[in-house]
């Protein structure tokens, strides 16, 4: 269970939390600028996608909509992304989470790391099972 420290408002998250949630930012599809950009402001799908993508530097090379949505989707039930939410409900952008912006804030200080054949292995376990380590 995280606790909040109220002087400096960061959560401590365990750690299986923090390493999944890393493992799943560096598998995912999306270059660290998106996350980087998440962490300032919302950012809609259709900036991720498509050849405006790559042009954001937000992915290597053109991804659908449905599949950044499948990448978007695991990341939110990792606990890295929310969707955004305007007066008349779900928006089609993201935004980083508590979780998120720690993990990000944590990539600034080391560079983003490269994620290894074990790492996506491991990954692609986990979120076809859908298991809670």
């Amino acid at each position: 269970m995280p606790v909040v420290d109220s002087q400096n408002q960061k959560t401590n998250y365990s750690c299986s939390t923090l390493e999944r949630a890393e493992r799943a930012l560096v598998c995912s599809p999306f270059n660290p600028c998106l996350f980087e950009t998440m962490r300032s402001r919302r950012v809609a799908l259709s900036e991720m996608t498509a050849h405006l993508g790559v042009q954001n530097s937000y992915t290597n090379h053109p991804i659908s909509e449905l599949a950044a949505d499948n990448a978007l989707a695991w990341l939110i039930q990792v606990g890295v992304l929310r969707r955004e939410v305007d007066g008349q409900g779900i928006t089609d952008s993201f935004r980083l989470t508590p979780l998120g912006r720690q993990i990000v804030e944590q990539f600034q200080r080391k560079s983003w790391r490269t994620p290894t054949w074990s790492d996506n292995l491991y990954n692609a376990v986990i979120r076809w099972f859908r298991l809670p380590f």
